[in-house]
């Protein structure tokens, strides 16, 4: 009976309708980190208004293309994450594992190469050289870092979801897909930010 149980979405008749608290919880945590991020983009355009050259001389202009084409892959590995999310809802276990591992792939593809060239960077000019390179650090191993927490996220989803679907799994599919949405929107206002320097 139990693992029964385990494998059905409990229906809505007679429940709490609405978004849920997960749901709710990610957005308050959204919120936060939107915050802190519009706090260090303020600081990365009031050290670019304060210097005389930006990138400083002798530090090469960040490259455009390959970013730019990286945060709209990133932002579209974000369909079929909110596909998972839906397919959840709808009670589709294995369409939602389905969704959330061509997501899983093409996420972990956008963190592995973007990570080999955050450590060339590094290697061609440290943070702690200038304003540039600590802001420019900054925006990006923090985005980074987003990047990777929504991706152990994503595998501890698709370990529950394994096991069946729960309210609770829903749920968090539900919350999953709202961290995703807001990473993907951070990526690209970053890369913006960063690629500005060539406006």
């Amino acid at each position: 009976m139990t693992s029964r149980i385990a494998r059905v979405v409990p229906g809505a008749p007679g429940g709490r309708q609405g978004l849920s608290t997960a749901w709710w919880g990610m957005l308050m945590l959204v919120a936060g980190e939107a915050t802190l991020f519009g706090a260090a983009i303020a600081g990365y355009f009031y050290l670019r208004v304060q210097s005389p050259a930006w990138p400083p001389a002798g530090i090469p202009e960040p490259p455009v293309a390959v970013p730019l084409v990286l945060a709209f892959v990133l932002a579209l590995a974000g369909a079929p994450v909110w596909l998972a999310a839906r397919a959840a809802s709808a009670g589709r276990a294995g369409l939602a594992i389905r969704a959330l591992a061509v997501a899983l792939v093409v996420q972990w593809g956008y963190l592995a190469y973007e990570l080999h060239s955050y450590a060339a960077d590094l290697g061609r000019f440290g943070p702690q050289s200038h304003a540039y390179g600590s802001i420019y650090f900054l925006l990006l191993g923090a985005d980074h870092a987003h990047v990777f927490v929504g991706l152990l996220l994503d595998l501890w989803l698709l370990a529950k979801l394994s096991r069946g679907l729960t309210r609770y799994r829903r749920n968090a599919a539900q919350a999953i897909a709202l961290y995703w949405l807001a990473v993907n929107g951070l990526t690209l206002v970053v890369i913006g930010t960063i690629l500005s320097a060539r406006l």
